[in-house]
């Protein structure tokens, strides 16, 4: 049986057989510009070419492609997996299905019915109506069920829709202005104590979506931290100084996208590195997946979720 084709392994099939990109975005839900992308940054497939340059995909591509768009609604980079082989994807794929939480079918058509909602809002770019039915769901189901469930769910959406090439930059900016929003008026609507544990909470340098950082930050106040958010983007030294400046107990560190891993994990070790010894660096997001193997130890929390970053504070909270 021939190997499946990866980046390196361009397909000898017949270019008369072949199938042009609009066909192979059809068939696998992936935009046109997301499959350049792929091929340009990543190498994720090698299309044959006409004479007059026009791509062509054969088959075994079009079946790698769709791995690799499962591959990422499943929380890993496209920059972690576009070299693997197709036959290891496909087996990647299956172990991230098969390790999915089995579905609670009350709460998941609930939280469906309110994505489903908030997404008619964003498809229109309607940021009044989006905020009006955030808060309404906030005040039927509570702040926590908002950031664990309804978030995650909602910009899993706005993710694969961008992906597919049905939403653009702009619904993606509304939809994550409208979330960090309510999240940082959270934090404001729920003054910690004095005395409370500080939190400082940000995303590295390179790494403008902030919208894990900003529910992460809100479901830590509502359990009484302290919080200092500082935003996106934020260079590894002075999220260091500003955790030394405001004596933190901990610090959380949003990872979504990774287009350079070596840089990232070079900024995770160098915070690390940085922050006194006492003080737990906790990381989580999309992102981290493609990184554990890499940051996990020494320090260095890595957390499946909001939940899950809740119960490790919680956890440094009693040993403090």
């Amino acid at each position: 049986m021939r190997a499946q084709p990866t980046s390196a392994e361009p397909s000898s099939e017949d270019p008369a057989t072949g199938h042009p990109i609009a066909v192979v975005a059809a068939r696998t839900g992936i935009s046109r510009d997301v499959l350049r992308a792929w091929e340009r940054r990543y190498g994720a497939v090698a299309p044959l070419r006409t004479p007059g340059g026009q791509r062509l995909y054969s088959d075994e591509h079009v079946h790698r492609i769709r791995l690799l768009a499962d591959a990422t609604r499943h929380g890993r980079n496209i920059s972690a997996v576009a070299h693997l082989g197709t036959d290891e994807l496909a087996r990647m794929v299956v172990e991230d299905e098969a390790a999915l939480p089995p579905p609670d079918p009350g709460a998941d058509a609930s939280t469906a019915r309110d994505v489903d909602a908030a997404m008619t809002s964003i498809v229109a770019l309607n940021g009044a109506t989006l905020d009006a039915l955030l808060r309404r769901a906030i005040a039927r189901k509570g702040l926590l069920w908002f950031l664990e469930q309804l978030v995650p769910a909602l910009m899993r959406s706005v993710g694969d829709g961008w992906v597919g090439g049905r939403l653009t930059i702009a619904h993606e900016h509304l939809a994550t202005a409208a979330v960090i929003s309510l999240a940082l008026e959270t934090i404001h609507a729920v003054p910690a104590a004095p005395s409370a544990p500080r939190l400082v909470v940000a995303t590295p340098s390179g790494e403008p979506h902030a919208v894990g950082a900003a529910i992460s930050a809100a479901a830590a106040s509502i359990d009484g931290w302290s919080i200092v958010y500082l935003g996106s983007d934020i260079p590894d030294a002075d999220i260091a100084t500003a955790a030394a400046a405001t004596d933190a107990r901990a610090v959380a560190l949003s990872i979504v996208y990774v287009e350079d891993q070596a840089g990232t994990v070079s900024q995770v070790r160098g915070l690390r590195a940085k922050l006194s010894d006492s003080v737990p660096l906790l990381i989580g997001g999309a992102g981290v997946a493609g990184l554990e193997r890499h940051v996990r130890g020494r320090g260095i929390i890595v957390c499946e979720s909001v939940g899950h970053l809740r119960a490790e504070l919680e956890r440094e909270a009693r040993a403090r």
